[in-house]
């Protein structure tokens, strides 16, 4: 395809955005830098501007108060790799190629020193948006959990658009934040200080400390900065300075061991605690980008890659993470896929400006696309949001549906309907998210039509995948 077909295409043409894409002219604005956040594990209302209440968390609050805030943004899927691979690629995961987070490398390379674990890798010639950066001349970076693929394979982030890459490859391991290693730039990168079981050096903050510098090393040239931070994934771990913010304002909840975390003595501080850690890493951040001038000409977008956990100690119910979501992580229904999405562009995007416009993170590339005036393979589940971002819904287009799949548990969002089938071949539920948001009253029998659209799109709209078969098959009787 042309360039010019692409733009008449994508309207960018016909919309008239402005030129701040490209410096098309002697002193024109260079490009814009692309910061993008992802939390781990974060709750749609885990965060004060989206209504949370006992967990300080000022710096994300004030992306909000001086950017937009989206009401209706989902995941792409409600556990961790397949959301990141919807991400990457532009794909739900009806069509995505990772669909679940299947392991690979043995089953010893999750424990602590192994460096032989990671995820189903994507493959190496996949349009990742970090390759669409890359032939933009973008710097591209990303800092803290990867899960598309271990060191060697076709899923390297290096052989996926990625100059640098600093942190967990395998996010089992990430299931500690006190590794003894992690990974830079394809090779290990050892913390002595954490050998033995120490727990001296808390990963998310070097993990920042490396964002910092790839930030100063990339100060006179666009870049793409990824940030896909493990917190506030189990396990429930945190520096005592940020622990003692919280300790001894709540009473701490039995543990039931069976979970199979250690628990922290002090779960519900830990976990607060560990949020407004990751808020003030966030704050590090964008105080950076402001110390060397780049603000303005920087879209800060944050997110989470999915609804908040029930493992490992975490008391969704007492933090209220998900607000008036039904569903916790692993659930399609709207907790486990509906996450705060914040963007923040000064004199592009409106300060204190909220959106009901409903996206999903396969949206990131086509809108990373029209931003850059890049091309992007056909076919692609995604659409820019971009007209949204500056303030022109008029010209936005809409998704006809958004799609889930999850070891066979299927949900789709069509307009105010969404839909769930827990297992193939089960009854699907119904709920209008206009009326009833918790998704508490089934009303599938009263709508027929509605029904049948729902049902071509549950077998319709997806492709078969080998690796990740919706219907699982059954264990073998011994």
């Amino acid at each position: 395809m042309q360039r010019r077909d692409f733009l008449k295409m994508t309207g960018a043409v016909a919309a008239g955005l402005p030129c701040l894409y490209a410096a098309r002219a002697a002193g024109a604005r260079r490009r814009p830098n692309v910061v993008f956040f992802v939390a781990d594990d974060l709750g749609y209302a885990d965060v004060g501007c989206y209504g949370q209440k006992k967990i300080k968390t000022p710096n994300i609050d004030r992306l909000a108060a001086e950017g937009m805030r989206f009401t209706q943004a989902y995941s792409g899927n409600p556990v961790c790799a397949p959301s990141r691979c919807t991400l990457m690629t532009g794909y739900h995961t009806g069509h995505a190629q990772v669909r679940g987070n299947k392991q690979i490398g043995g089953t010893e390379g999750w424990k602590l020193g192994s460096t032989i674990g990671g995820q189903w890798p994507i493959v190496e010639d996949t349009f990742t948006v970090a390759k669409l950066f890359k032939r933009a001349g973008y710097a591209t970076g990303a800092f803290g959990k990867w899960g598309l693929g271990r060191v060697g394979t076709t899923g390297d982030p290096q052989k996926q658009g990625f100059d640098h890459f600093f942190g967990y490859i395998c996010q089992r391991q990430a299931h500690t934040f006190y590794p003894n290693h992690l990974w830079r730039d394809g090779e290990v990168f050892w913390i002595e200080e954490n050998k033995d079981g120490a727990e001296r050096v808390y990963s998310a903050d070097v993990i920042t400390d490396e964002a910092l510098k790839f930030v100063r090393a990339n100060k006179d040239k666009p870049f793409f900065l990824y940030v896909p931070t493990t917190v506030p994934h189990v396990a429930l771990q945190v520096p005592e300075d940020s622990l003692a913010e919280y300790k001894g304002q709540w009473s701490d909840p039995p543990y039931d061991g069976s979970k199979g975390y250690i628990p922290h003595e002090h779960p519900r501080a830990c976990y607060a605690g560990m949020i407004t850690r990751m808020d003030r890493e966030v704050g590090r951040i964008m105080s950076l980008l402001k110390e060397l001038g780049l603000d303005d000409n920087t879209l800060v977008i944050f997110s989470s890659d999915n609804g908040p956990t029930y493992a490992g100690g975490v008391d969704a119910d007492f933090f209220e993470s998900a607000g008036p979501l039904n569903g916790l992580k692993g659930s399609v229904y709207e907790g486990g896929v509906r996450v705060p999405f914040i963007a923040r562009w000064p004199g592009r995007i409106k300060p204190g400006s909220e959106s009901d416009h409903i996206t999903a993170f396969w949206d990131f590339l086509p809108t990373c696309a029209q931003l850059l005036r890049e091309p992007v393979p056909a076919g692609l589940d995604g659409i820019s949001i971009l007209p949204t971002l500056l303030g022109r819904p008029g010209r936005q287009k809409k998704h006809d549906h958004l799609y889930w799949e999850l070891r066979g548990q299927q949900g789709v969002r069509m307009g105010d309907w969404k839909a769930v089938r827990l297992k193939p071949n089960q009854k699907i539920q119904l709920f209008n998210l206009k009326t009833d948001l918790g998704e508490q009253n089934d009303v599938a029998d009263q709508h027929p039509e509605i029904m049948a659209r729902i049902e071509d799109i549950l077998t319709n709209g997806r492709t078969k995948s080998e690796v990740f078969p919706l219907v699982l098959p059954r264990a073998r009787k011994s």
